[in-house]
């Protein structure tokens, strides 16, 4: 059996009747990167947040700092996403459930949580990783000068560790990104959802995955880019860290 190629599909009228298919991939495009973007503000805040306590002297701190990760981290996206979907409302009192399964674009919501915790707790352990990279005469340094350790970590400990993680942290912006296609599995009519609808209709599999694939390809180079460009602005010439390694690479 020939498969009959059809490029032209994507200036086709889809069957919702509310664009072409070509329209459709674009809003595919829109839902994922808002999904990923959401999640990835979020996965930023709790990661620095989780990442700095797993290195604070304090040891609650630290060992709810590692109980945190090892819980976001170890439990797979799909189990996790299925979880705070169809599992957590059934777990709340009747009436905030209920009200849970009638917001609008619930399962965008869903997608932003999930993804937002599953890679904060990745970032935290980047966060962690980069402050125990530095030279130890650093946070020294910040006690000699008279800083609480709470200044010391905002002005000296953590501006250094960010310029330490940015090529990790890039590559986890690139996973959330291409992770947040699991949330098809939602519902969600994101950039993966929105090719394979396109195949279903239009039974162009090739076309709709390929145009897809290309899409994603584009989106991570351009984030690799401005990425390159924010490490080189932010470098500091001769910085080293405690491995030993220049310009945080």
């Amino acid at each position: 059996m020939n498969y009959h190629w059809n490029w032209r599909i994507f200036w086709e009228r889809a069957p919702d009747g509310v664009g072409t298919y070509f329209d459709t991939l674009m809003s595919g495009l829109m839902w994922t990167l808002a999904t990923a973007l959401s999640a990835w503000i979020i996965a930023l805040v709790l990661g620095l947040l989780v990442g700095t306590a797993r290195t604070m002297p304090n040891k609650w701190l630290v060992r709810f700092g590692n109980a945190y990760v090892e819980l976001f981290r170890n439990i797979p996206l799909l189990v996790q996403m299925f979880l705070w979907y169809f599992v957590a409302p059934e777990l709340l009192p009747q009436a905030a459930g209920d009200a849970i399964k009638a917001l609008p674009n619930t399962p965008f919501i869903t997608a932003v949580l999930c993804l937002g915790l599953f890679t904060s707790s990745r970032v935290a352990v980047q966060v962690s990783t980069g402050i125990a990279a530095l030279a130890r005469g650093q946070k020294l340094a910040g006690t000699a000068l008279g800083l609480t350790l709470g200044q010391t970590y905002r002005y000296i400990l953590l501006p250094m560790a960010w310029r330490v993680i940015l090529p990790p942290l890039t590559s986890e912006f690139l996973n959330i990104i291409k992770n947040s296609s699991v949330a098809l599995t939602i519902g969600l009519m994101e950039l993966t959802a929105s090719a394979r609808a396109i195949q279903e209709f239009s039974f162009q599999v090739f076309e709709a995955f390929s145009a897809a694939t290309l899409i994603y390809v584009t989106v991570n180079v351009v984030v690799v880019f401005l990425m390159h460009r924010i490490e080189k602005h932010v470098a500091i010439p001769g910085f080293v860290v405690a491995g030993g390694v220049a310009g945080g690479h």
